[in-house]
């Protein structure tokens, strides 16, 4: 019978075309809910691997049909509902903009702290809204007294715009960079703690820790090192851009000092947000990237101080933290990680097929990076959009050469399969 109404239902929403769009658009919500209960329902084992209910919770995305993206790791779609929820405040706060925006939707800003707190694990008076990991990690670099001669320890593999901001305070201010290098693909983490370990002397003062290396998805131990950290003294600063809302874990987990990651990565938030952590004991000795009142010098808010923002976007993440959870983070991660392994376990048979992520269970999630021996990044990605129209992230840095594949919940077995098609393709070419 369940099985029959799933069927009636989605033929009622097929023959009704545009004519009937609001019962359409309704039913399909109530098609998408029906599916998550359904879902949290079943084990995380059978809930990864069920591509009905799968198939259903990606008619709450408006995703194209005319190229297959996986490159969700750059910045993901938001569903339907975050999408409606920031046209719906955007158009609210044009009906008179200095009213709605700066006595309506501004009061909306401490109960999203307060949701974005809780779904972290940490204080609401230990997050402030951003609008991207940069921004947010940024605030820390800049911010911190740092004098000529201190040591900051970070590896090859950081995003390149911690990496520039860095490098900006090593010309500015004498600080002194340790880099540490690895072996591609990293396999065992304890030499990573091992280099970090080694690297410390009495001047260091700054471990910088990517939690998910975003060239090749390595989940890096980011609580043994921050915690290292805290044994000699050391600040910890963790880049999370790929792990909230893509692993199952809270920041308070990891012990660290400092956190920052975009929303609209995993958690599907609209385009532009993101949000840092700092631990409440840290936040006075932070300066604020851009100058906020005096009186705030122990006040998470003070990085916020950016002048005219988006309310729009900024209360439509509500929306998306409510998606999030109404699948479930252990459902979700399990769910993406098989995604992983379905196209993983494909291609690694494939004649020249190299892998620059670790194939260990334990290193990886959703996002991993294969290349063609003999091709450049860019040559694959482009043989594989003009073949199969798959989009990827072409990644060309230090010891990786090759696409990385990211795909999200609403990815479906068919694409993946076209995937394995396009890489045996051109490989083979």
């Amino acid at each position: 019978m369940k099985n029959r109404r799933s069927f009636l239902r989605k033929s009622l929403i097929a023959a009704s075309g545009l004519t009937f769009s609001k019962f359409t658009a309704k039913a399909t919500a109530e098609d998408v809910a029906e599916a998550i209960k359904e879902i949290n329902d079943l084990s995380v084992f059978e809930a990864a691997q069920n591509e009905e209910l799968w198939a259903r919770i990606r008619q709450a995305y408006t995703t194209s049909n005319q190229i297959i993206n996986l490159n969700n790791g750059g910045v993901s779609p938001q569903p339907k509902v975050v999408q409606d929820a920031a046209n719906r405040y955007y158009t609210y706060a044009n009906e008179a903009p200095s009213y709605y925006m700066w006595r309506i939707l501004d009061q909306g800003r401490e109960p999203l702290r307060a949701k974005l707190a809780h779904l972290a694990g940490v204080d609401t008076d230990e997050i402030a809204i951003n609008r991207n990991t940069t921004e947010a990690i940024n605030n820390v670099i800049f911010g911190l007294n740092l004098k000529k001669g201190d040591e900051v320890v970070l590896t090859k593999y950081d995003y390149p715009n911690m990496i520039n901001a860095w490098k900006q305070r090593e010309r500015r201010d004498g600080i002194k960079l340790v880099w540490l290098d690895f072996d591609i693909p990293m396999e065992n983490n304890q030499i990573v703690l091992q280099k970090f370990t080694d690297a410390i002397t009495s001047k260091t003062k700054v471990f910088h820790i990517t939690h998910m290396i975003n060239w090749t998805g390595h989940i890096m131990p980011a609580k043994e090192l921050c915690a290292i950290a805290a044994q000699n003294g050391i600040y910890s600063i963790v880049d999370g851009a790929h792990t909230f809302a893509h692993l199952n874990f809270k920041i308070s987990d990891i012990g660290c000092d400092f956190y920052g990651t975009s929303l609209h990565k995993w958690l599907c938030a609209p385009f532009g947000t993101g949000m840092l952590y700092i631990n409440n004991t840290k936040i006075s000795e932070v300066w604020p990237l851009l100058a906020a009142p005096q009186g705030q010098d122990e006040n998470i808010r003070k990085f916020e101080n950016i002048g005219t923002r988006s309310f729009a976007i900024e209360q439509a993440i509500n929306s998306a933290i409510d998606f999030h959870l109404a699948i479930g983070a252990d459902k979700k991660e399990a769910r993406l990680n098989y995604l992983k392994n379905y196209w993983v376990d494909q291609v690694k048979e494939i004649p020249k097929v190299k892998f620059y992520s670790s194939q260990q269970p334990e290193n990886t999630c959703a996002l991993f990076n294969f290349g063609i021996e003999g091709m450049d990044a860019g040559p694959v990605h482009n043989a594989i959009f003009r073949t199969h129209k798959v989009h990827t992230s072409p990644i060309k840095w230090e010891k990786v050469n090759g696409p990385r594949v990211t795909p999200h919940v609403y990815t479906n077995l068919y694409e993946l399969d076209r995937l394995v098609e396009s890489i045996d393709s051109a490989a083979r070419s």
